[in-house]
């Protein structure tokens, strides 16, 4: 099982076990701190009687450290696992998990008592799955890592193709596979030698949201944007301590920009920076990055990617993931971390920032726009629908091309076209509309019903009621985790790189969640006190533009250089080989996209990615 994570930690590895009590932990490590033996892994506790296996990084091991030396506790080295199995003996696993600040999933045996904890950290950055089968409790980073044990066995599970063909992503608890679940975020899985598996919380993000909003930041604009840079200040400058070479993404957006912008003002010598390119002005963010890296002094490094470099990368995708997995930013994530992976071993990136402080553009149109699109008269509603499906997607990209490519949207025809879809219905239809890739997937998938995640409660209305505040809560429980986390940790991991995210320190989310929607978004646009921070740092002009987000220009890949690729997979023998998908709806639209008539890049990239994990499995 360990052998499958070698690419997660190259530098050692370690096997702990008691044949007696039926329990056996074991590690892959990636060192950053304290490269020698005593933060080799399994690690017992000083006192014995616990054992640890760890994937992560705690960026307060220092202070924890402290508290525990005068707690009579003795420590062999200053890796920060010490700090872990040393307070779950002193403090206990629940609470230690609430004082830690950082990202990590672990697994605690306590030898007295014969049980098991397993521990993911409060937001998902760190994966962790567990499956109990044949009365054997197995977990692990990867999937790969349970598949690598003889008694499991994998059944799809077609309830979950169905979410993930809405999704682009299968959406936790469930996996690709029946019986077979990721850890929530925020969670501790508790068994003991003949118990059955329990779940506990420790940290609640719906929690901290109602609270958030009860108790919300009263302060001035200005104020605010103070305790926001001395926090994010503070959880940068955790996550720069590291025994090996360090670096950042940096794409030329808000986010990025600010975490390096922190990072330079507390380093005495130029951050390395990455960042990727395309020729296709549309998706080309390197410019950008390359101007706010010159103003900032950072040693910059650029690369400019093909359909060449994407399709090279394809046939892995599959083996990085594990199981299907179709934000098709997985192809720059993977680019850029291998180009880092080449200068450095850790890198900060600026993740979190669209969920915590308002960046996606469904907020700005609920903002702006809420009363029109929910509370206006419905015959204003159908009458705008129809003019949004009066052109095409392809014509309402030609007419938009006459906007500066700066500050107009990517993909104006498919938005107008979706927001048509939603102006018939109320405003969690609305959100779920906008965030599905196929809207009925279960007409995809024969004998199957989607899982329905939080998105479907009814009763989180009335305990969220600020409806963009709502959809920010669901985009970061649910797309956060399973989409952008897992996204970035597979693909980093892939190449033996660590990935920090100083903006979802939890001390950062917390605050984020006080602050009025005003101080989030206003004007047709997000991050307020975020961008303001920027500008303390950027000069303005560098980072007034549209937002572009981190993707590949697949609608044009799949007309192009992919289509014969693309065409193999969707063809109705591919279709029917794996048995899963109904081929009809899927060639309609692989139709319509080649003709021009429609563009259909991402639910026809969800299917190619479900396509090209079939037809991995096979031996």
């Amino acid at each position: 099982m360990t052998d499958t994570l070698i690419h997660r930690g190259p530098d050692d590895g370690g096997v702990w076990l008691d044949a007696k009590a039926g329990i056996a932990l074991g590690n892959r490590r990636l060192a950053i701190i304290d490269l020698s033996e005593a933060g080799r892994q399994p690690m017992t506790s000083s006192c014995g009687h616990f054992v640890l296996a760890y994937n992560g990084e705690i960026y307060n091991a220092a202070e924890l450290r402290k508290e525990l030396e005068k707690a009579g506790r003795a420590f062999r080295g200053y890796s920060d696992t010490e700090i872990i199995v040393e307070g779950c003996a002193v403090w206990g696993v629940e609470e230690t998990a609430k004082r830690i600040i950082g990202m990590f999933a672990f697994a605690l045996w306590d030898k007295r008592e014969k049980r098991l904890f397993v521990v993911r950290d409060r937001l998902g950055i760190k994966p962790l799955y567990w499956t109990l089968t044949e009365g054997v409790l197995l977990f692990g980073s990867e999937l790969k890592a349970l598949k690598a044990h003889e008694v499991f066995k994998p059944e799809i599970d077609r309830d979950a193709v169905a979410s993930y063909l809405r999704h682009n992503y299968i959406p936790a608890p469930h996996t690709i596979y029946r019986h077979v679940h990721k850890l929530e975020p925020g969670k501790i899985l508790i068994t003991g030698q003949s118990d059955t598996p329990r779940i506990k919380s420790y940290w609640s993000l719906e929690d901290v949201v109602q609270s958030g909003q009860s108790n919300g930041f009263a302060g001035s604009e200005g104020e605010a944007v103070d305790q926001l840079d001395a926090l994010l200040r503070d959880a940068v400058s955790r996550r720069m301590v590291s025994d090996v070479p360090l670096g950042a993404f940096l794409s030329g957006g808000i986010d990025s920009s600010a975490v390096v912008a922190l990072m330079q003002a507390q380093s005495d010598r130029p951050v390395r920076t990455f960042s990727i390119g395309y020729d296709n002005e549309g998706f080309n963010e390197a410019d950008d990055a390359a101007a706010i890296a010159a103003h900032l002094g950072t040693d910059h490094t650029g690369l400019t990617a093909t359909a060449q470099d994407a399709r090279d990368v394809i046939p892995s995708l599959p083996t990085i993931y594990d199981e299907p997995f179709a934000d098709s930013s997985q192809i720059p994530t993977y680019l850029v971390s291998r180009l880092t992976k080449d200068h450095v071993t850790v890198a900060l990136s600026g993740d979190g920032g669209d969920e915590l402080f308002g960046g996606y553009t469904r907020y700005f149109s609920a903002d702006k726009y809420e009363w029109p699109l929910f509370d206006s008269p419905c015959l204003l509603r159908c009458g705008a629908a129809k003019a949004f499906r009066s052109l095409s997607p392809a014509s309402w990209d030609k007419l938009a091309s006459v906007v500066p490519a700066n500050v107009r949207p990517a993909l104006v025809g498919e938005k107008l076209h979706k927001l048509a879809d939603c102006l018939g219905g109320d405003r969690d239809a609305f959100y779920r509309r906008l965030i599905s890739h196929w809207d009925k997937p279960g007409e995809l998938v024969a004998d199957a019903k989607e899982y329905e995640t939080r998105a479907w409660d009814e009763g989180l209305s009335g305990r969220i009621p600020d409806f963009v505040a709502r959809m920010q809560y669901l985009d970061s429980s649910i797309y956060l985790p399973d989409d952008i986390l897992a996204k970035v940790d597979r693909a980093s991991m892939a190449v033996s790189l660590e990935v920090r995210v100083p903006i979802l320190d939890h001390r950062v989310a917390e605050f984020a969640w006080t602050l009025p929607r005003h101080m989030k978004v206003a004007n047709g646009s997000g991050k307020v006190v975020l961008r303001k921070l920027l500008q303390r740092y950027v000069p303005d002009n560098l980072i007034k533009r549209q937002k572009m987000g981190f993707g590949v220009p697949i609608n044009e890949w799949l007309r192009g250089p992919l289509k014969d690729w693309a065409g193999d997979l969707l063809s109705a023998d591919a279709l029917n080989r794996h048995g899963l998908i109904n081929p009809e709806p899927v060639q309609r639209k692989w139709s319509e996209h080649l003709s021009g008539a429609k563009s259909w890049p991402l639910p026809l990239w969800s299917v190619l990615m479900l396509q090209s994990w079939c037809d991995a499995q096979r031996p």
